[in-house]
Protein backbone atom coordinates (compact mmCIF):
# COMPACT_ATOMS: atom_id res chain seq x y z
CA UNK A 1 0.00 0.00 0.00
CA UNK A 2 1.37 3.76 -0.95
CA UNK A 3 -0.04 7.05 0.11
CA UNK A 4 -3.13 5.31 1.73
CA UNK A 5 -4.22 3.42 -1.48
CA UNK A 6 -4.16 -0.10 -2.60
CA UNK A 7 -2.70 -1.04 -5.75
CA UNK A 8 -5.16 -2.72 -8.57
CA UNK A 9 -4.80 -6.17 -8.82
CA UNK A 10 -4.57 -7.02 -12.57
CA UNK A 11 -4.66 -10.71 -11.57
CA UNK A 12 -8.56 -10.93 -10.84
CA UNK A 13 -10.23 -11.44 -14.12
CA UNK A 14 -11.67 -8.08 -14.36
CA UNK A 15 -14.00 -7.34 -17.10
CA UNK A 16 -15.56 -4.26 -19.49
CA UNK A 17 -18.96 -4.39 -20.75
CA UNK A 18 -19.21 -4.31 -24.27
CA UNK A 19 -21.62 -2.20 -26.42
CA UNK A 20 -24.86 -1.45 -24.45
CA UNK A 21 -27.41 -4.34 -24.31
CA UNK A 22 -25.31 -7.09 -26.19
CA UNK A 23 -24.02 -8.49 -23.47
CA UNK A 24 -20.53 -8.71 -24.76
CA UNK A 25 -17.29 -8.13 -22.77
CA UNK A 26 -13.96 -8.47 -22.85
CA UNK A 27 -10.92 -8.53 -19.94
CA UNK A 28 -10.35 -5.60 -18.39
CA UNK A 29 -6.34 -4.49 -19.36
CA UNK A 30 -3.96 -2.10 -17.19
CA UNK A 31 -1.21 0.07 -18.31
CA UNK A 32 1.62 -0.49 -16.45
CA UNK A 33 3.99 1.95 -15.93
CA UNK A 34 8.14 1.00 -15.42
CA UNK A 35 10.59 3.41 -14.20
CA UNK A 36 13.87 3.28 -12.64
CA UNK A 37 17.74 4.68 -13.16
CA UNK A 38 19.64 2.22 -13.81
CA UNK A 39 23.63 2.54 -13.80
CA UNK A 40 25.17 1.18 -17.21
CA UNK A 41 26.07 -2.12 -17.51
CA UNK A 42 29.26 -3.36 -15.38
CA UNK A 43 31.35 -6.67 -15.44
CA UNK A 44 32.08 -6.50 -11.72
CA UNK A 45 29.18 -4.76 -9.92
CA UNK A 46 27.65 -7.44 -7.92
CA UNK A 47 31.33 -9.11 -7.10
CA UNK A 48 35.11 -8.07 -8.61
CA UNK A 49 37.39 -10.72 -9.57
CA UNK A 50 36.99 -14.09 -7.72
CA UNK A 51 40.56 -15.84 -7.56
CA UNK A 52 39.93 -19.36 -8.31
CA UNK A 53 41.30 -21.77 -6.40
CA UNK A 54 43.10 -24.85 -8.18
CA UNK A 55 40.94 -28.24 -8.02
CA UNK A 56 38.09 -26.54 -5.57
CA UNK A 57 35.00 -24.84 -5.91
CA UNK A 58 34.43 -21.24 -4.04
CA UNK A 59 30.77 -20.68 -2.80
CA UNK A 60 31.44 -16.69 -1.79
CA UNK A 61 28.98 -14.86 0.19
CA UNK A 62 30.96 -11.62 1.15
CA UNK A 63 31.38 -8.89 -0.31
CA UNK A 64 28.60 -8.96 -2.67
CA UNK A 65 26.96 -6.09 -4.23
CA UNK A 66 22.71 -6.23 -5.01
CA UNK A 67 22.12 -5.38 -8.34
CA UNK A 68 20.83 -2.07 -7.89
CA UNK A 69 17.34 -2.76 -9.98
CA UNK A 70 15.82 -6.15 -10.94
CA UNK A 71 18.16 -7.21 -13.60
CA UNK A 72 19.85 -9.81 -15.76
CA UNK A 73 23.85 -10.57 -14.14
CA UNK A 74 26.54 -11.39 -16.04
CA UNK A 75 29.60 -13.45 -15.68
CA UNK A 76 33.42 -12.52 -16.66
CA UNK A 77 36.90 -14.22 -16.41
CA UNK A 78 40.06 -13.02 -17.68
CA UNK A 79 42.23 -15.97 -18.99
CA UNK A 80 40.87 -18.88 -21.75
CA UNK A 81 40.86 -21.61 -18.72
CA UNK A 82 38.32 -19.69 -16.46
CA UNK A 83 36.04 -22.29 -17.99
CA UNK A 84 33.02 -23.81 -15.86
CA UNK A 85 29.88 -23.26 -14.25
CA UNK A 86 29.06 -20.16 -12.17
CA UNK A 87 25.82 -20.40 -9.91
CA UNK A 88 24.37 -17.42 -8.39
CA UNK A 89 21.83 -17.65 -5.97
CA UNK A 90 19.28 -14.83 -4.63
CA UNK A 91 16.15 -14.06 -5.29
CA UNK A 92 13.51 -12.15 -7.97
CA UNK A 93 11.84 -9.31 -7.73
CA UNK A 94 8.88 -10.72 -6.04
CA UNK A 95 11.53 -11.87 -3.38
CA UNK A 96 11.11 -15.42 -4.00
CA UNK A 97 14.24 -17.95 -4.61
CA UNK A 98 15.90 -18.40 -7.42
CA UNK A 99 19.34 -19.81 -8.67
CA UNK A 100 20.46 -19.94 -11.78
CA UNK A 101 24.05 -21.43 -13.74
CA UNK A 102 25.78 -19.19 -16.18
CA UNK A 103 28.92 -21.35 -17.70
CA UNK A 104 32.02 -19.12 -18.24
CA UNK A 105 33.41 -19.48 -21.73
CA UNK A 106 37.09 -18.07 -20.44
CA UNK A 107 37.55 -13.72 -21.23
CA UNK A 108 34.10 -13.45 -22.49
CA UNK A 109 31.42 -11.77 -20.47
CA UNK A 110 28.56 -14.17 -20.74
CA UNK A 111 25.10 -13.01 -19.69
CA UNK A 112 22.61 -14.68 -17.59
CA UNK A 113 18.98 -15.14 -18.71
CA UNK A 114 17.39 -14.68 -15.13
CA UNK A 115 16.35 -11.06 -13.59
CA UNK A 116 17.74 -10.91 -10.14
CA UNK A 117 16.94 -8.29 -7.51
CA UNK A 118 19.46 -9.94 -4.35
CA UNK A 119 22.28 -12.46 -4.62
CA UNK A 120 23.03 -14.08 -1.25
CA UNK A 121 25.97 -16.88 -2.67
CA UNK A 122 27.99 -17.42 -6.03
CA UNK A 123 29.68 -20.51 -6.45
CA UNK A 124 32.68 -20.15 -9.00
CA UNK A 125 34.21 -23.27 -10.52
CA UNK A 126 37.93 -24.63 -9.42
CA UNK A 127 40.81 -23.97 -12.03
CA UNK A 128 43.85 -26.22 -13.06
CA UNK A 129 46.47 -23.64 -12.89
CA UNK A 130 47.05 -19.96 -10.90
CA UNK A 131 46.10 -16.94 -11.84
CA UNK A 132 42.25 -17.46 -13.47
CA UNK A 133 40.14 -15.16 -11.59
CA UNK A 134 35.84 -14.45 -12.38
CA UNK A 135 34.04 -11.08 -11.87
CA UNK A 136 30.14 -11.06 -11.50
CA UNK A 137 28.11 -8.19 -12.77
CA UNK A 138 24.76 -6.22 -14.04
CA UNK A 139 23.69 -6.43 -17.50
CA UNK A 140 21.70 -3.99 -19.70
CA UNK A 141 17.94 -6.51 -19.12
CA UNK A 142 15.89 -5.31 -16.73
CA UNK A 143 13.56 -7.51 -14.77
CA UNK A 144 9.79 -6.57 -15.54
CA UNK A 145 7.35 -6.82 -12.15
CA UNK A 146 5.00 -9.15 -14.21
CA UNK A 147 4.19 -12.06 -15.55
CA UNK A 148 3.27 -11.63 -19.40
CA UNK A 149 2.46 -14.04 -21.58
CA UNK A 150 3.43 -12.15 -24.85
CA UNK A 151 5.31 -8.79 -25.46
CA UNK A 152 2.77 -6.08 -24.41
CA UNK A 153 5.48 -3.77 -24.36
CA UNK A 154 4.42 -0.47 -26.19
CA UNK A 155 7.20 2.07 -25.76
CA UNK A 156 10.13 2.68 -23.89
CA UNK A 157 12.26 5.79 -22.74
CA UNK A 158 15.85 6.43 -22.31
CA UNK A 159 16.27 9.83 -20.57
CA UNK A 160 12.69 10.86 -21.42
CA UNK A 161 13.66 10.14 -25.40
CA UNK A 162 11.58 7.54 -27.43
CA UNK A 163 13.66 4.68 -28.29
CA UNK A 164 13.34 4.46 -31.93
CA UNK A 165 14.08 0.69 -31.91
CA UNK A 166 11.77 -1.00 -30.06
CA UNK A 167 13.29 -2.86 -26.40
CA UNK A 168 13.99 -6.27 -26.57
CA UNK A 169 11.27 -8.25 -25.18
CA UNK A 170 11.49 -11.64 -22.88
CA UNK A 171 8.47 -13.10 -21.60
CA UNK A 172 7.19 -16.16 -19.40
CA UNK A 173 3.88 -16.39 -18.09
CA UNK A 174 4.97 -18.82 -15.36
CA UNK A 175 8.59 -17.16 -14.12
CA UNK A 176 9.18 -13.62 -13.28
CA UNK A 177 12.44 -13.67 -13.44
CA UNK A 178 12.33 -14.33 -17.39
CA UNK A 179 10.50 -11.26 -18.14
CA UNK A 180 13.24 -8.67 -19.29
CA UNK A 181 13.24 -6.21 -21.16
CA UNK A 182 16.73 -4.76 -23.17
CA UNK A 183 16.48 -1.42 -24.74
CA UNK A 184 17.99 -0.31 -28.09
CA UNK A 185 20.69 2.12 -26.56
CA UNK A 186 23.11 1.12 -23.50
CA UNK A 187 21.56 1.59 -20.47
CA UNK A 188 23.97 4.99 -18.76
CA UNK A 189 22.46 5.77 -15.40
CA UNK A 190 19.88 8.01 -16.65
CA UNK A 191 15.84 7.60 -16.22
CA UNK A 192 14.56 4.60 -17.97
CA UNK A 193 10.28 4.26 -18.25
CA UNK A 194 8.93 1.62 -19.99
CA UNK A 195 5.20 1.07 -20.61
CA UNK A 196 3.57 -2.36 -21.02
CA UNK A 197 0.03 -3.94 -20.75
CA UNK A 198 -0.57 -6.26 -18.42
Amino acid sequence: MTNGWYPENPNLGQEIQGAPGSGLRVDKGFLAHYQAVPIAAADDYVHAAITLAIGATQTITANITNPDVSRILSITGNAATAVGNVVIVGTNAAGVAITETIVSTGAATVAGLLAFKTVASITVPAQGAGGDTISVGVGDALGLNHYLTHNTVLASYLNNVLEATAAAVTVSATVLEENTVVLDTALDGTVVDIYYMV
